[in-house]
């Protein structure tokens, strides 16, 4: 039984550190050095459905499909456990970020939760800054606090 609290609590510590790797990469690789890669995110260079930036969706999965591959080999290893933090993750960042905060596929689009207005409202803020300087915002799961109050403001005077 401890064992399987074991990866249970590994899994939900690397989806948890996942927003933090995130938080980093965005802020720090994809404004910095893969700036040519997120840039089409910011300012709409591509028509059509993909842009360059979805590229990070491959460069973001493939420690997920290591870990997961590894740890499978391994006796289902705490290895792949965090392999499937790390996928788990994944799929909330396509669903919250692709889905339901750009609209690329139209779900979601009446959800009016102070959390997700919150959410909303946060990642708005973050693509006001066109270039790569100043900007930000830069996680995707946890919002500050101060777009939990402008939310919940706006609700208590819809």
């Amino acid at each position: 039984m401890t064992d399987v609290l074991i990866k249970i609590a590994i899994v939900f510590i690397t989806f948890l550190l996942m927003e933090g790797v995130a938080w980093f990469t965005h802020k720090y690789i994809m404004h910095g050095l893969l700036w040519y890669l997120h840039k089409d995110h910011h300012k709409k260079e591509t028509e059509g459905f993909l842009e360059k930036n979805d590229f990070f969706f491959l460069i973001f999965a493939i420690p997920g499909i290591i870990c997961l591959f590894f740890g499978a080999q391994n006796g289902f290893s705490y290895v792949f456990f965090a392999g499937v933090g790390i996928t788990l993750y994944g799929a909330a960042y396509f669903f919250v970020h692709d889905i339901f905060i750009h609209q690329r596929f139209k779900w979601m689009r009446n959800s009016n939760s102070i959390y997700f207005r919150a959410l909303r409202r946060a990642h708005k803020m973050h693509h006001k800054h066109i270039n790569k300087e100043h900007g930000e915002c830069f996680g995707m799961l946890f919002v500050p606090f101060k777009y939990f109050r402008e939310a919940k403001t706006q609700s208590q005077t819809s």
